[in-house]
């Protein structure tokens, strides 16, 4: 028995699984089935993409490298992804649902079987470069058949789910790493479980996505009430003159810069998606899975504000106040979060980075909208051509930004690389450091050299130091030289540089952030270059309007 599709030709099963075009616009229910199967499968991307950051510490640890190194994998991946997003143009050509359906499928691969089994961090960079490329090819096509999906007045919804999935990826990433991290030590698990999941979505995905014939996607939709139109004139569109020359039709400032603008003002979220872990656990003393627990926060609100405001858009049929205040409110957050010190405490954190995650979600999901709307007014048949230009520019920024970060906080490699095992020692042997200071350097040299003839030196030294008698200066010589020999040389080789690091890496931090409060700043004169209105009752006169040639034009078919 074979199946058909919505007005397609009935095709075998296992045709099915790459003939996916529909030629008729879908009824509500399949089209939410459809929308859903796309949020789902950004929402997996992301997780797998995102899923070394709440193991960060303990891949650089794995693999004995810097931080710098490990930045610069994460940069390596972004670069790749960019130009697997500008390769992801075709899909206004191929379609998108195969790449997303199969690329799903290529990425839980890579997660589940070889990343864990790495042997190196050569071979680690070059499959989670992989992964970026996929990444990369993902990011335009998920966001394009939410396009074709969602009408323009229901789109900052449909947006707003969409854009769950690089939040809700990082939600996940948090809330597993953080229940699990516990008693699953290795950082390995966390990449099975990630896998397993990514090829159970897959699977969903090669079975069920599927996507709208290119007659029918190419029109411009404003309201459900359009799919009559759009399937009639649908009959006669000339598909290959629409996509003549792609590139020409998109290159505009408009295009350019509304994606710059969001690329720089996401800084701080890829910062948070990279770094959160590490910036939390090297300089405030948490361990990963609180760490990780403070993600929950920030994923959370920033998810639930993603919904809320998608929908209050498209009740109110603008986007750009909603863009402007969630960037007003974004700088002041952050300017608000890089002034927490080091005596900041947990609670304080979850509160102030929830509100800077929901003023990051109310300009997020309105600027999604806003920019299809701006590509479909040059031509919504190069959809794909449109947010490939995005992807490109968002990764590259991206990249470039990571590739920056090791110079502004150069104290980070010190602190990941060394500072556990310097913490840990100094716990340990705290009383017995303390004594090995009191003890001048001369004299140390000199216990090196002949510790039996330097021995009463370095005891009238301690004596001195403590204001104690020579039997307890004694024992505390004694209890000295109980410590590892490897131990002691550990902590003379790096301790000093660690400290050094702690001190510097508040201020670099704080530098760091104020590059973020830039890009937001920069976001905000970027918003007059995009299509739709300030106001919403132009908005719903455009609307109306719109509706009135609708109707003209089915009559005109009618007749």
């Amino acid at each position: 028995m074979t199946a058909t599709v919505q007005g397609s030709p009935a095709a075998r099963p296992v045709q099915g699984l790459w003939r996916r075009q529909l030629h008729h616009y879908p009824n509500t229910g399949p089209r939410i089935t459809y929308l859903a199967i796309v949020v789902l499968a950004t929402i997996v991307l992301y997780y797998q993409f995102y899923i070394p950051g709440a193991v960060s510490p303990a891949i650089i640890a794995h693999f004995g490298m810097t931080f710098n190194y490990y930045v610069y994998i994460i940069v390596v991946a972004n670069a790749v992804g960019a130009f697997g997003s500008l390769a992801a143009g075709l899909a206004d050509r191929w379609g998108r649902a195969n790449l997303v359906a199969y690329g799903l499928v290529i990425t839980g691969a890579l997660i589940l079987f070889g990343v864990p089994n790495a042997p190196n961090e050569l071979t680690y960079a070059i499959l989670f470069a992989a992964v970026g490329v996929v990444e990369g090819i993902i990011l335009v096509a998920t966001p394009a058949l939410v396009r074709d999906f969602s009408p323009q007045l229901g789109r900052a919804s449909a947006m707003g789910f969409w854009t769950l999935g690089p939040v809700v990826g990082s939600l996940v990433v948090a809330v597993v790493s953080s229940n699990t991290l516990s008693h699953l030590v290795a950082w390995q698990d966390q990449f099975i479980i990630c896998g397993i999941v990514g090829l159970v979505v897959a699977a969903i995905a090669v079975v069920g996505l599927r996507e709208l014939s290119p007659p029918l996607r190419d029109q411009l939709m404003v309201s459900i009430r359009d799919r009559a139109l759009i399937e009639a004139k649908a009959r006669g569109l000339k598909v290959d003159e629409l996509l003549h020359r792609p590139w020409r039709q998109m290159l505009h400032l408009d295009v350019i810069g509304s994606a710059f603008a969001i690329a720089v003002f996401l800084i701080f979220y890829y910062t948070a998606v990279g770094f959160f872990t590490v910036y939390f656990a090297a300089l405030h003393g948490y361990s990963l899975s609180t760490a990780n627990s403070l993600g929950n926060w920030f994923w959370a609100f920033d998810a639930g504000a993603l919904i809320v405001v998608g929908i209050l858009s498209d009740i109110v049929r603008v986007r750009k106040p909603f863009m402007a205040c969630g960037a007003v409110g974004a700088i002041v957050m952050t300017i608000i979060f890089l002034n927490l010190g080091s005596g900041t405490g947990y609670s304080t954190f979850a509160i102030v980075i929830s509100f800077l995650a929901v003023f990051l979600a109310i300009a997020y999901a309105p600027w999604m909208a806003g920019y299809t709307e701006t590509v479909e007014k040059h031509n919504p048949a190069l959809t794909a051509t449109g947010l490939a230009i995005w992807g490109w520019i968002i990764r590259a920024v991206i990249a470039i930004s990571l590739l920056i970060l090791p110079a502004v906080v150069g104290s980070m490699t010190p602190l990941v690389t060394y500072g556990p095992t310097v913490t840990t020692l100094s716990v340990k042997y705290a009383p017995e450091l303390a004594t090995l200071a009191a003890i001048s350097p001369k004299t140390q040299a000199a216990l090196a050299a002949n510790p039996t003839a330097a021995a009463p030196a370095a005891v009238a030294e301690i004596a001195t130091a403590f204001h104690i008698g020579p039997a307890a200066a004694t024992a505390r010589f004694t209890a000295l030289g109980t410590v590892p020999t490897s131990d002691l040389a550990y902590m003379k080789a790096h301790g000093s540089q660690v400290v050094t690091a702690a001190a510097a890496a508040p201020g670099e931090w704080r530098n760091w952030w104020w590059v973020c409060v830039g890009g937001q700043v920069l976001f905000l004169p970027l918003i007059l270059l995009m299509a739709g209105r300030w106001s919403s009752r132009r908005a719903r006169k455009d609307a109306d309007e719109h509706e009135r040639r609708v109707q003209e034009e089915l009559a005109t078919l009618e007749t």
